[in-house]
């Protein structure tokens, strides 16, 4: 038994025990392991818990940059003791040129992000402290984003579409920029919220890290082809997700408990609609997956609806389930007729280049 089956067997295992389900080896053909061999590969958006299981199913798919979501100080504090308990496997990166060492190196490079600013809500009085960001930045956070589905302080969340940003999401999107942090829009932002902020953002590219086409799928948490075609003109990024309710769960199946799983090519169709729509050079990997958190159980449906959510635990797209089945999307676009070259600025060479120009370095 060779490195990547025991790896995969102790993962299986793992999550059976924990009522989850179990990673599935990708098939690799020799194409698809090539263009995988040949490209730093960056995960643009995961929320899995951090743990030794998952760092290894990130080296098995060839992983080199993984964005982390995280929230609060508790989480922070938890992701750098996780790092500190992995210095060989896996490494904090606040450039782009660290990332490249970090993969060089053979670990893997971690980046911390927001889904929300309300980490930055005092206790005192419930202001925003915004000028807390820059200690959150001290403590590796490089991605951060206005609003999670609900309405807050800073402006407006998916679920709330006629909700823009208020006087404190100004300073907040001012604060993001003067700091040189990636700002993160659209998703679990609404539109309004989000172009609001982009109308700030002269110059510097905006990215929105995870979500899919409204246009194929009518859910509140996808982007329109407006607010994508705006993130593109910045010169940003917009990540695709694996979410299996973003590609078939649409407004009027919210009295259906579960919808049924996407197909894995439904999952294949958001890549080449939004290749078409904003072009090869906007498009990337941002799948959004939550192996490992059986926190997930505790949260409300204020939080998640049933018009945009099933009911748990979530389905992933057949396919692509897991980070391991990272090379059936790959391979499953060659088949499409994707050129590797276009595959190298997916996996990795767009979010690299968004990162190098609002970071620098």
């Amino acid at each position: 038994m060779n490195r990547r089956q025991l790896i995969l067997g102790a993962a299986a295992a793992a999550v059976a025990a924990r009522g989850l389900a179990a990673p599935t080896p990708a098939v690799t053909t020799p194409r698809a392991a090539a263009v995988l061999k040949s490209t730093l590969v960056v995960n643009g958006l995961d929320g899995s818990a951090p743990t030794e299981e998952y760092l290894g199913m990130l080296k098995t798919a060839g992983v080199g940059c993984i964005h982390h979501s995280v929230a609060g100080i508790a989480n922070f504090a938890r992701a750098l003791a996780f790092l500190d308990r992995n210095p060989g496997g896996i490494v904090a990166a606040g450039t782009v040129a660290e990332i490249r060492a970090a993969a060089a190196s053979g670990r893997v490079a971690y980046i911390p992000g927001w889904q929300s600013a309300d980490y930055l809500i005092a206790d005192a009085g419930g202001k925003p402290a915004v000028e807390n960001l820059g200690a959150y930045k001290k403590l590796g956070l490089r991605i951060c984003s206005i609003a999670y589905n609900n309405p807050n302080l800073f402006g407006g969340g998916c679920l709330t579409p006629d909700v823009g940003l208020t006087a404190d999401g100004r300073k907040l999107i001012e604060q993001i920029h003067k700091l040189n942090l990636v700002l993160d829009v659209g998703g679990h932002t609404n539109e309004k919220t989000s172009f609001d902020a982009l109308a700030m953002s002269s110059g510097v590219p905006i990215i929105c890290s995870h979500t899919n086409a409204r246009a194929i799928t009518d859910n509140a948490r996808n982007a329109t082809d407006k607010l994508m075609e705006a993130i593109a003109r910045t010169g940003g990024v917009v990540g695709i997700t694996a979410v299996s309710d973003f590609h078939s769960r649409a407004a009027k199946d919210a009295a259906i408990p579960r919808s049924p799983q996407a197909s894995f090519a439904q999952h294949l169709d958001q890549y080449d609609y939004m290749k078409k729509l904003i072009g090869i050079d906007h498009i990337a990997m941002g799948p959004d997956f939550m192996y490992g958190r059986v926190d997930l159980n505790r949260m409300y449906r204020e939080i998640w609806p049933a018009h945009v959510y099933s009911d748990m635990p979530w389905d992933m797209v057949k396919g692509f389930g897991t980070i391991v089945e990272l090379p059936n999307v790959v391979e499953g676009l060659l088949a499409r007729g994707w050129t590797p070259a276009e595959l190298r600025k997916l996996l990795g060479e767009n979010w690299l280049r968004v990162y190098g120009q609002v970071w620098g370095g």
